[in-house]
This record gives C-alpha cells, sequence and structure tokens, in this order.
C-alpha cells in the first residue's frame, strides 16, 4: 500500500512540476509576444518601405527598434520550438523522441503549419547569421516578420488554448 501511495505521490509531483514549467515558458512567451507587438506597433506609425534607402535616413532608436523587433521575433520562434511545444505534449502525455516528431505532432494538434513553420526557421537562421553588407536581405527577412505577426499571433494564441485544456489555470495571454 505504502509503494502504490509513493508512486501516486511521483506521479501527482511530476505531473505538477511539469505544469509548473509550461506556466512559466508560457509567461516568457506572453512578455516576449506584449514587446514583439509593442515593437510592431511602433515600425507600423514609421514611414519606412524596407529599402536600404530608407533604412539609412532612420534614426538610432528607430534602427534600435528594428532590430529589436528581429530579435524577439526570432527568440520567440525558437523558444517556442525548442522549449515550449516539448512542455505541451509533456503535460498531455504526447510521447516523443525526436524535434521532427514534435514538430509533426503540432502540427496533428492544428498549433502549427509545418510548412509555415520551417519558414520561421529558415528566416530565424537566416536573421542569426546575417552580415553587415546583406543589409537589404535583412531587410526583406524584417518585412517578413512584420508580415507575418498574426501569424505567430496565432500560434501562441493556439499554444495557450491547448495547454488550457490541460492546467485551467493557465490564463489566455493578455495582448
Amino acid at each position: 500500500m505504502i509503494g502504490l501511495l509513493y508512486k501516486y505521490v511521483i506521479i501527482v509531483t511530476e505531473e505538477n512540476i511539469m505544469r509548473e514549467i509550461l506556466k512559466k515558458r508560457l509567461n516568457k512567451v506572453e512578455n516576449h509576444f506584449i514587446a514583439l507587438n509593442e515593437y510592431k506597433v511602433f515600425i507600423g506609425n514609421m514611414d519606412f518601405d524596407f529599402s536600404v534607402d530608407d533604412f539609412k535616413k532612420l534614426s538610432v532608436p528607430q534602427k534600435a527598434v528594428l532590430e529589436a523587433y528581429l530579435k524577439r521575433f526570432s527568440s520567440l520562434q525558437d523558444f517556442l520550438g525548442a522549449k515550449v511545444f516539448k512542455s505541451l505534449l509533456d503535460i498531455s502525455g504526447i510521447s516523443y523522441t525526436k524535434m521532427s516528431e514534435v514538430l509533426s505532432l503540432m502540427e496533428k494538434e492544428e498549433i502549427i503549419s509545418l510548412d509555415k513553420w520551417i519558414e520561421f526557421r529558415t528566416i530565424r537562421n537566416d536573421l542569426e547569421h546575417d552580415y553587415p553588407d546583406e543589409l537589404q536581405e535583412t531587410l526583406e527577412d524584417l518585412r517578413y516578420c512584420v508580415d507575418h505577426f498574426s501569424d505567430i499571433f496565432e500560434i501562441v494564441q493556439k499554444v495557450f488554448s491547448f495547454a488550457r485544456r490541460y492546467d485551467e489555470t493557465i490564463e489566455l495571454p493578455k495582448i
């Protein structure tokens, strides 16, 4: 009897730990997204057409906002893929062994479109390896990220909705 009780306590504790980890990760997602949204609003109010000539006319603070937007977009996409998706599967009891399975399962759960996710990942990788002499390419990646803000927003909403199925105390993001 004590052995069964001990096993139950361990399972309940592991489940609670997984929930707490997921909540912390979702809090980070929400914070990233709030900042990303603020940067997007700022960018939308700028007179900027994503050209090199226009970029050169921007003030240092304006350039910093563009850089911050790219960094947040990349960080959010990376964090979702590297940490949050796995936590969602863990809390739901869905097993996986490889990252390709994680992404496939996220598509099956209708959280992501695998094709769109791969596009995001390609852009993220491009941004991680950009060089100063490739400014036009970076600006094109920036335009892509700004134009696909709603896609990231949709993924974030779906992530939180999925998590709420397994833990009703998780609140939808205040975005």
